[in-house]
């Protein structure tokens, strides 16, 4: 499960950086997932061996559930910001604004899903019994939605390297820490890891941010910062990120409910590993993004050399972790290879599906064609769900096919949107000058 500046850069710095600008931004971004993935995956292993399959399988349904509201949360904003900076006299108030909203609305939904576990989730009602746990709950979910929202300015501001450093390492191996200190707390022992790790990214991204481009906790500014706008950009993005986090929401939910806490886990952890190929087009369109966003007159040579880019990495990616699914769910011990293998196969092929729907959406929002792109979204979205709720009973490895047969669809379908939209007339913005430097640190 998955989808993703502070300074502007402009069309200058994309001259500079060149083609390989596209490269350097997707390595960086595919190393901060891999490393997140990385780690996430022994923090895992580790929980496999410490907890019990109940507990992993309750922890996995909350830790998703704030990952999906932190996603929720964003408002379209996290591509806002990169597509439209404002200019640098007025960037922070732009960022701060941003960072404040998104904060407000992941502690209203976040409070919003407790309040709504008996309608979907009546297993997980003893953590909004506990005062403590539910508020750290909404906490988890607020903090989550603000590092989502700091990575994109670091994409934004051609500083992807800080996502590998900040979600990579520091939030991966504080996460990976936590659970040994925990097992006292049960399943939200994992909870409480996961969401230690959001705390620490946080603080790490702001002050990183104000080291690298000397961002002040300004509110404040005259002039027009592009949040209002660009609203009906990010009315758009935001709807068709709605969309597609619905089956992310959604599917652990059914799977929950029909099949057991345990298959729960098992459908977690495959998932997990599965995103470690996902890793491959995420970082190749979230860079090709700000890429074009910097200078949209390079929109159709940026937009070929990232297919290109994809179908050189994503196939090998998807082979060798199919190849692979029974060795690294041997990690986990117990039956988690038995029950969990035939999943990650499907996922692993169903990668390539999410490829194709990831370049083509990313691709729609550059030349904001939003309504076919908002419609892909609600094709992924009702394929996606109604396959995995009509085969819930068949069994774990369905729910892969549901999910690689919903993006295959969703992806058809912007890519015939795509096709039917004149690439080269697309005019581009007039140039940003670049901000000057401004480190005060040093």
């Amino acid at each position: 499960m998955t989808p993703p500046a502070a300074t502007s850069a402009g069309p200058a710095v994309a001259r500079i950086g060149g083609r390989d600008q596209l490269a350097r931004s997707s390595v960086y971004l595919m190393s901060a997932t891999v490393s997140t993935a990385g780690l996430g995956f022994l923090f895992w292993v580790a929980a496999a061996r410490l907890y019990s399959p109940s507990q992993v399988g309750t922890a996995t349904s909350l830790t998703n559930a704030v990952s999906l509201i932190a996603y929720f949360s964003l408002c379209g904003l996290n591509s806002t910001l990169v597509r439209f900076p404002a200019a640098p006299e007025r960037r922070d108030a732009q960022i701060n604004r941003a960072l404040l909203l998104v904060f407000g609305v992941g502690c209203l939904l976040g409070t919003g899903y407790l309040l709504g576990l008996p309608l979907y989730a009546a297993r997980l009602l003893p953590v909004r019994a506990d005062p403590v746990q539910a508020v750290l709950i909404v906490l988890f979910c607020a903090l989550s939605a603000v590092n989502l929202l700091t990575d994109a300015v670091f994409i934004g501001a051609r500083l992807a390297q800080y996502n590998t450093l900040v979600d990579g390492v520091i939030q991966g191996l504080t996460k990976l820490g936590l659970p040994f200190l925990l097992t006292g707390l049960g399943a939200f022992g994992l909870v409480a890891a996961t969401g230690g790790g959001y705390a620490v990214a946080v603080l790490a991204s702001l002050w990183f941010l104000r080291r690298r481009i000397g961002l002040r906790p300004r509110v404040l500014g005259g002039g027009a910062t592009g949040l209002r706008e660009q609203l009906g950009f990010s009315a758009g993005s935001y709807l068709s990120s709605l969309l597609n986090l619905v089956p992310l929401l959604v599917l652990p939910l059914i799977v929950l409910q029909r099949l057991g806490t345990a298959a729960a886990a098992y459908y977690f952890v495959a998932f997990q590993i599965a995103n470690l190929a996902n890793a491959v087009s995420f970082a190749v369109c979230e860079s090709m993004f700000a890429e074009v966003s910097a200078d949209e007159s390079r929109l159709v040579p940026v937009l070929r050399r990232s297919a290109r880019l994809l179908a050189v990495l994503q196939l090998p990616a998807a082979v060798v972790l199919a190849a692979g699914s029974g060795l690294l769910l041997r990690l986990f011990g117990g039956a988690y290879p038995a029950r969990a293998q035939g999943l990650l196969v499907v996922l692993a092929v169903g990668t390539v599906a999410v490829a194709l729907n990831t370049l083509t959406s990313f691709a729609l929002k550059l030349v904001r064609r939003m309504a076919p792109l908002v419609w892909s979204n609600v094709v992924y979205a009702v394929v996606t769900t109604g396959l995995a709720a009509a085969w819930a009973d068949r069994g774990l490895v369905w729910f892969g096919y549901a999910w690689g047969l919903g993006n295959l669809a969703s992806g058809l379908v912007a890519a015939l949107a795509l096709l039917r939209t004149r690439l080269p007339a697309v005019h581009p913005s007039p140039p940003v000058p670049p901000a000057p430097e401004r480190n005060p640190q040093r």
